[in-house]
């Protein structure tokens, strides 16, 4: 476990009184964390943007951040986050600024800090469940068929602008898609 991060103040470790109040979604989370560990919430691609994938309770489980994928199916990215949650229940560490082989078949993975400018705009229910930011979270980048990541100059076009980057502040990022609902 790492000290070096804030508390859990999560509706599991702590009663808020308003329990009674709780929807379906709150409940699923809760239960899904006692029972797994963590759970992963899937947002489909609709008009307003493409779709993600994020953990809630990585953090309340294994003091680790929560981990956020983008640019991928959600299925797929849904089975991506649980195999690394899988990793993390048995000791495994990922953390910002590195890049791993061998994490998925074939290609490597690199994890990035996620900026608090971008929590409300993406992890509404993992600000619910948390009840306030900050937990921590780590993006999940997947490369380009070359290897590449989003980041580096022979990254495909179209792959740099499948994944946000959501080390930089809403105001320092490119203009697009994934600013749309912030800036």
């Amino acid at each position: 476990m790492r000290s070096d991060l804030p508390e859990c103040r999560c509706i599991t470790c702590h009663d808020y009184g308003d329990r009674a109040d709780w929807d379906h979604m709150d409940q699923w989370t809760v239960d899904t964390i006692r029972d797994r560990g963590w759970g992963v919430v899937m947002v489909p691609a609709d008009e307003d943007g493409p779709g993600f994938a994020y953990t809630i309770g990585l953090f309340h489980t294994h003091r680790v951040p929560e981990l956020v994928m983008f640019g991928l199916d959600v299925t797929v990215m849904q089975t991506l986050l649980n195999s690394l949650g899988d990793l993390i229940a048995v000791g495994e560490r990922f953390v910002a600024d590195e890049e791993r082989e061998g994490v998925i078949e074939r290609y490597p993975l690199a994890f990035r800090d996620v900026d608090l400018g971008w929590y409300r705009t993406f992890f509404g229910r993992a600000i619910e469940y948390y009840r306030q930011p900050p937990f921590p979270i780590l993006q999940v980048f997947w490369p380009d068929r070359g290897g590449n990541f989003l980041w580096q100059d022979d990254s495909d076009e179209r792959h740099r602008d499948s994944q946000p980057r959501l080390w930089l502040t809403p105001e320092k990022h490119p203009t697009g898609i994934w600013t749309a609902s912030v800036i």
